[in-house]
């Protein structure tokens, strides 16, 4: 159930093009990477950036407008990167944060069990998880609801709960 509400935040997407095999245009991760350099002017992997590049596997709709990036949190720990229309669509990037919040002690750690919440307008939906990492409240980290189901991303509220927030 999480991971297909997830999913379903990933699937209505973004701007620039790449041609998939059924021949809809998406916009290119690349585009992504470019808009969060272009917003922090930190090259992705240095501190104040987005911590890595934006997974290729992204199938993100093509984006008519330039993309819009913003912080997300006031801890800064995660970049949001959203697009317009026509497709609306909008995905949440780690940042790497400065050292002192790295000093933070992690409030999960890799194996707790954890309540994993969908949350959208005028609903949630909780199930119980696993911290597939270990992580400090407003990072986002892999989580998984059943021995078997593939992991996906949430953010750490507090300790014992992350949300995938709904579109």
């Amino acid at each position: 159930m999480i991971a297909g509400a997830f999913a379903g935040v990933l699937a209505a997407t973004a701007p620039a093009s790449a041609q998939s095999g059924a021949g809809a245009v998406h916009t290119d991760p690349a585009a992504i990477d470019r808009a969060v350099v272009e917003f922090t002017g930190i090259s992705i992997g240095q501190e104040g950036s987005a911590r890595m590049p934006a997974d290729r596997r992204l199938k993100l709709a093509a984006c008519a407008a330039p993309l819009g990036v913003s912080w997300h949190g006031r801890a800064r720990t995660s970049l949001a990167v959203s697009c317009a229309g026509p497709q609306p669509w909008r995905i949440f990037i780690a940042a790497h944060t400065p050292a002192m919040a790295e000093e933070i002690a992690p409030v999960v750690a890799r194996g707790d069990p954890l309540t994993i919440a969908v949350r959208g307008r005028g609903f949630t939906v909780q199930q119980a998880g696993e911290a597939l990492e270990s992580g400090r409240p407003g990072e986002w980290i892999a989580v998984r609801t059943a021995r078997d189901a593939q992991p996906v991303r949430a953010r750490i509220e507090r300790p014992g709960l992350a949300i995938i927030p709904a579109p």
